[in-house]
């Protein structure tokens, strides 16, 4: 099984493998220009997993079942997806209660991304607000 960044996304069509890089590095943007401190990387099922301290982990993975879809996996018993559901309705597409759902053909949806990312990594002091603080 890969166990590094590199080997998981040397497994991804390179597509994938782009927006993936893409989307890492708005994970680390995010933590950056929000003060979350540093991002703890690691592979989790064979997938790239992402944590900060006051955060809840969250996942990103290319899957060939779905080959024109790459996903953004949240741990599946917070209510950031819910929460995710009621402020982006129109700008986001969702898998059950644990994953947002991008295209790979479509441009990401970065302002967007930002915000959810932004959530997850400060989960831990939002979970008992209503809509997380939103």
């Amino acid at each position: 099984m890969a166990n590094t960044t590199e080997q998981v996304l040397s497994i991804y069509p390179a597509a994938a493998q782009e927006k993936i890089r893409v989307l890492r590095r708005l994970v680390i943007r995010v933590a950056s220009e929000q003060n979350f401190g540093e991002v703890i990387e690691a592979i989790k099922w064979g997938e790239l997993s992402f944590s900060v301290k006051s955060g809840s982990p969250f996942r990103m993975a290319w899957k060939a079942k779905t080959p024109t879809n790459f996903h953004l996996y949240f741990h599946c018993q917070t209510k950031l997806i819910d929460t995710f559901r009621v402020l982006f309705p129109d700008d986001l597409q969702f898998e059950g209660n644990r994953a947002i759902v991008l295209k790979l053909e479509e441009e990401i949806p970065t302002e967007v991304l930002y915000r959810c990312i932004a959530i997850a990594m400060n989960y831990k002091n939002l979970k008992h607000l209503p809509l997380l603080g939103q």
